[in-house]
């Protein structure tokens, strides 16, 4: 940070990222020439022997020499420049940049005498006789060298920035011209998506995330390493400002606990971890053949087998299944998964266009409920759902006026209220089940969609019910959010990442994220290095102790990382940072997750951690309590955050908190 000037436009890398790929080039480098300098000793004079041709061997080996010894030195002091400094710290790298300028102009010489030695090689103008190693050895370096100047090639084509020109990025450029010019290059990308262009919603959803897309990091100067840069860092600043809050107390502390009573002592009955990992069973069965795949990767064909129906697509049989495969993988997946009969399964479309869904409409005969199960984020289609996550205004009879909702939500829930609709099975389930009631569940995208269609649909059916799991962050105003506390069971696991994740958390992330590169002190280079330790062996506990002791840096095996209230003028920076960050703000309205929220911790007692190490294992334990839609807002960095939106382990963590209610009641913990 700042991106690389190179060549009149910016790159994607800046001047301290060339540490590692500049040392893994040298190490090439040198085995390549010490190569070179074998076969110049041991074939310069066989050379000699040739009937024509032996003095351009000569003089190819000679400039091969020669370059590499160039380029080998330049690249370490390349290496040591762009190791100077901290992140922000350019004026210690001032020379990189013509450093690499040279770097790169070198690349044509070596082309050119690359294409020399292969003219000559490979063209029978050297003819040696008696000799079957001298021209196999300058093959072979040829070839190698052609590898090398590929492997630099798409190097540069992967930091290449196509809106890397310095004039489209100019102080003086106006912002709302600079951030259409970047969503023009962003749906211009878009158009090799070509098999998505047909669908319905395409240039809609386009639209929406290059607009998105443009805004979020605009004018920030920031590459891609400096995102994992400022990843690792903030995990870091995060937990040594728990531990600090803690130190002194200040720490606002939620009281956890494994006792299902007093939880849902209040709750209305239908809120139950009963009926929670019931629907949650179903959640997960709607992501069919592929999670079934996922789970059992040697065994799935043969647990989907008995389930599939050969040729289906020439029975006609199935009116009720939409754009499955012709053996119905996908409701084959489905049967296994949610243990239902295929008369059970009323109706099924597994259509997967943009904003367009799969959903299942099911008779849930445990429950006396018509259940319908939408299926999460599965495609690259739901990803750019996901993405069109800009606040759009979103009437339904209940809301109050001016209520917003996530944009790409809100075209899926119409879509899937047009198929309800247009195919009638609402109607012809509850004229086959009279008594049943409407109950709608998912998992993330699946989970945020059923909350709208919910609130969509709801003036027909007062008494539905909503089971959501894992919902996005970003979905309903506060307001919106309020009501559905009535109708909507929300149940997320520890650091989930989707249930924190929204336009405006993102924002403040990017804000705490310029915040925390600038405040740092290490090379970028140490950082990664840093951060690759914390990932193998977690932030070890003596480095964070350290910061405690002169109460101004966060020590490291690398070295120390600064906390933001260090230095005045660091601080000051940081404040004219952040306002400046805050006036490009794409978010008007800040959006929510919905329903009454049960948010569920991994638990440790003193007393189970003694036994676990006594008996060599680490059952995990979980625990719980009700929360806020505003405990969700910030973006955090942390170990699991990815692997507690999987729907298989909060799956498993409802089943174990199922299984805890037989035990012994725990004691309330402080988490």
């Amino acid at each position: 940070m700042p991106a690389l000037k190179l060549f009149g436009r910016k790159w994607l890398a800046a001047t301290d990222d060339l540490v590692y790929p500049g040392l893994f080039e040298i190490f090439i480098r040198i085995i390549w020439l010490i190569l070179m300098t074998i076969a110049c000793i041991k074939y310069y004079d066989e050379t000699w022997k040739c009937r024509t041709g032996g003095e351009l061997v000569r003089v190819f080996l000679a400039g091969e020499l020669t370059l590499l010894s160039i380029i080998a030195t330049l690249l370490f002091v390349v290496v040591t420049h762009s190791s100077r400094g901290a992140i922000t710290d350019t004026y210690s790298r001032r020379l990189v940049e013509p450093l690499l300028t040279v770097k790169v102009l070198l690349l044509f010489p070596e082309v050119v005498w690359n294409v020399l030695g292969t003219f000559w090689i490979f063209t029978r103008h050297v003819e040696c006789s008696d000799d079957n190693y001298t021209i196999p050895v300058v093959e072979g370096l040829v070839l190698f060298h052609w590898v090398l100047l590929g492997l630099t090639m798409l190097g540069m084509a992967l930091v290449f920035d196509p809106l890397g020109s310095l004039g489209l990025r100019d102080k003086t450029l106006q912002d709302f011209e600079e951030h259409r010019k970047v969503s023009s290059t962003w749906i211009r990308r878009f158009k090799f998506l070509w098999w998505m262009q047909r669908d319905e919603s395409a240039d809609e959803t386009f639209q929406h995330v290059a607009g998105l897309l443009s805004a979020l990091f605009r004018g920030t100067d920031l590459v891609p390493s400096d995102v994992m840069a400022g990843c690792i860092l903030m995990r870091v600043r995060q937990k040594r400002e728990t531990l600090e809050l803690r130190r002194f107390h200040m720490l606002n502390r939620p009281v956890y606990t494994s006792d299902a009573r007093e939880i849902f002592r209040l709750a209305p009955s239908w809120m139950s971890l009963e009926w929670a990992q019931h629907y949650m069973q179903l959640s997960v069965a709607s992501y069919a053949w592929i999670f079934v795949m996922y789970q059992h990767i040697c065994t799935g064909c043969f647990r989907l087998a008995k389930y599939m129906t050969c040729c289906a697509c020439f029975r006609r049989k199935h009116n009720a299944v939409i754009d499955d495969n012709c053996c119905l993988c996908n409701l084959a997946g489905v049967k296994y998964l949610s243990r239902l009969s295929e008369d059970d399964i009323l109706y099924a479309s597994f259509r997967n266009h943009l904003c367009e869904i799969p959903f299942c409409v099911v008779a849930d005969h445990k429950t006396a409920s018509i259940v319908i199960v939408i299926r999460g984020s599965l495609s690259l289609r739901d990803l750019f759902t996901d993405i069109a996550a800009a606040s759009d205004v979103f009437e339904a009879d209940g809301l109050p006026p001016g209520s917003m909702a996530h944009r790409g939500m809100i075209i899926g829930a119409k879509v899937l209220l047009k198929q309800l609709d247009q195919s009638k099975i609402l109607t012809k389930a509850f004229t086959m089940y009279p008594h049943y009631n409407l109950t709608l569940t998912g998992h993330s995208l699946g989970a945020g969609l059923s909350v709208l269609l919910a609130l969509l649909i709801r003036p027909h059916y007062p008494n539905l019910r909503v089971y959501a799991f894992s919902t996005p962050a970003g979905l309903l105003s506060r307001e919106a959010a309020r009501i559905t506390e009535e109708f909507v069971f929300t149940i997320g696991l520890g650091d989930d990442l989707v249930m924190r994740l929204g336009v405006d958390s993102i924002e403040n992330f990017r804000t705490s994220l310029l915040i925390t590169l600038q405040a740092c002190r290490l090379p970028k280079y140490r950082v990664v290095l840093n951060g690759l330790g914390y990932t193998l062996f977690g932030i070890p506990e003596r480095d964070l102790e350290k910061l405690w002791q002169n109460g101004n840096t966060i020590g490291s095996m690398q070295g120390q990382l600064p906390l933001l209230s260090d230095p005045p003028t660091r601080q000051m920076d940081a404040t004219l940072l952040e306002r400046n960050v805050a006036m490009r703000r794409y978010s008007s309205v800040r959006l929510y997750t919905a329903g009454r929220i049960l948010h569920i911790s991994r638990f440790k007692s003193a007393l189970k951690q003694k036994d676990s190490d006594e008996n060599g294992s680490d059952k995990c334990r979980y625990e719980m309590r009700w929360a806020q839609a505003e405990d969700f807002m910030e973006l955090s960095v942390m170990p699991r955050m990815l692997l507690d939106h999987l729907p298989e382990n909060l799956e498993h963590a409802l089943t174990v908190l199922l299984g805890q209610q037989d035990e012994a009641p725990e004691d309330i913990s402080i988490v």
